[in-house]
């Protein structure tokens, strides 16, 4: 019994920072349960897509509908989250968020969407989506102390991950039992979880808020860019994350194989969007032994890798649990990688700059799905959802080779330097 104590004390995350921290505290659990119902409006949107019009293309169009407000907001949002109060931007882009969800809410009670104001109303979602992302991302490092950072941040990401496996479960019980309107109320009323959060906060300033030569909008998003541009392990960094989420995240075409593949339905469809953050939850909660891990670069290569092969496993298998099983294994890589890479970002960028860092950081998660919700279903309706998933994990593999060799800092990146200033 003491052997196996000392294991799990090695590899499971550090939890004192939540218990030090009354922010973090706040922040952490307004999300996660905002999150559930954001991953239940996530399951929806795709649903009702493909059960009103019937085709995979146009439920993968969703990704490249909301593409554009995904990179616009993200960069704006960045820019303004280094030069005002970022709980303060956080509680106005919750309003917004309720208000969305609650028209999805509102529309769905009578039926059937026009197919155009679906994709405004997921575009709309998506870009207030990503300014809440990364103003949250932006307010972490502050809320904790240096020495224990990678336990906040492999905290945080496995409690996000964790709505990522009940949020898409809910969702599809929801739709089951009163249709999609029921998900899109969740999520409406969930947000007001985060707002209670962000009030029990003190203000969260940007250490350098600029003084009377502070830039426009736009030089603002410049110098961000200028800055990452500068920064080859940061580069590095995005670019694998890209790749992997580019070519081998096929979840446009989860419901496409829930329904057509496996014949399950919304209860098929949730249980495969829950099984990669399932796996990315459990993986997040025991990276304790990254903790003083020294090479995180080489970490996240293994892991991008490992990303690869499991979603090509994932594409041969006929069984939905299976494929559930190969998604999960998919999940854990890319958990490990996402808190490497999270650490590698914190630690090369200075606070002044973390708002514009996490807009490019947040622009790569978010919207590398998406391109791959067009690049999925577009291969799909040309070769079939199986084939689809399978050439994608295998470009994934492919792409990682490109990446090491156009990127090499990555791999050199030393996790013991001292931290940016």
């Amino acid at each position: 019994m003491s052997t196996l104590s000392t294991w799990w004390r090695r590899i499971a995350v550090d939890t004192s920072a939540l218990r030090d921290s009354r922010d973090l505290r706040a922040l952490v659990l307004g999300n996660f349960v905002t999150g559930l119902g954001t991953q239940a409006a996530l399951v929806a949107l795709p649903y009702q897509l493909y059960t009103q019009t019937g085709s995979a293309f146009l439920t993968g169009l969703l990704g490249a509908v909301e593409l554009g407000p995904l990179v616009g907001m993200a960069l704006f949002g960045g820019a303004i989250a280094d030069r005002m109060d970022r709980r303060r931007l956080l509680l106005f882009d919750q309003i917004a968020l309720i208000l969305i969800a609650g028209t999805l809410a509102g529309l769905s009670w009578h039926g059937h969407v026009p197919l155009g104001l679906l994709y405004l109303l997921g575009a709309l979602l998506a870009g207030f989506g990503a300014v809440q992302n990364v103003a949250r991302s932006a307010i972490v490092p502050n809320l904790v102390a240096p020495g224990k950072l990678r336990s906040a941040l492999a905290l945080n990401f496995g409690l996000a991950q964790l709505t990522l496996v009940i949020g898409p479960g809910i969702g599809g019980v929801l739709i089951g039992l009163v249709g999609v309107r029921g998900a899109y109320t969740a999520d409406a009323v969930s947000c007001l979880a985060m707002v209670a959060g962000l009030l029990a906060m003190a203000p969260q300033p940007p250490h350098d808020l600029g003084g009377a030569g502070r830039p426009t909008i736009r030089a603002s998003i410049g110098e961000g860019l200028r800055f990452v541009n500068r920064a080859p392990a940061l580069k590095g960094s995005f670019a694998i994350d890209l790749v992997a989420m580019s070519f081998g995240m096929p979840r446009a075409l989860f419901a496409v194989l829930a329904i057509s593949v496996y014949h399950a339905g919304a209860e098929g469809t949730g249980l495969l969007y829950a099984a990669v953050s399932a796996g990315a939850t459990v993986a997040a909660l025991t990276t304790g032994w990254l903790t003083n891990a020294r090479w995180l670069g080489r970490i996240v290569i293994a892991s991008v890798l490992a990303w690869g092969a499991a979603i090509a496993m994932a594409g041969l298998t006929t069984s939905l649990w299976l494929a559930a099983a190969c998604l999960a294994l998919a999940g854990a890589a890319d958990s490990v990688s996402a808190v490497c890479r999270s650490t590698i970002n914190q630690s090369v960028t200075p606070d002044a700059m973390r708002g514009r860092m996490s807009s490019v950081f947040s622009l790569v998660v978010t919207s590398g799905p998406r391109v791959g919700d067009v690049e999925s279903g577009a291969v799909a309706a040309l070769a079939g959802a199986r084939f689809s998933v399978v050439s994608g994990g295998l470009a994934t593999i492919v792409g990682v080779g490109a990446i090491v060799l156009a990127f090499p800092a990555l791999a050199a990146f030393d996790g013991h330097a001292p931290p940016a200033e």
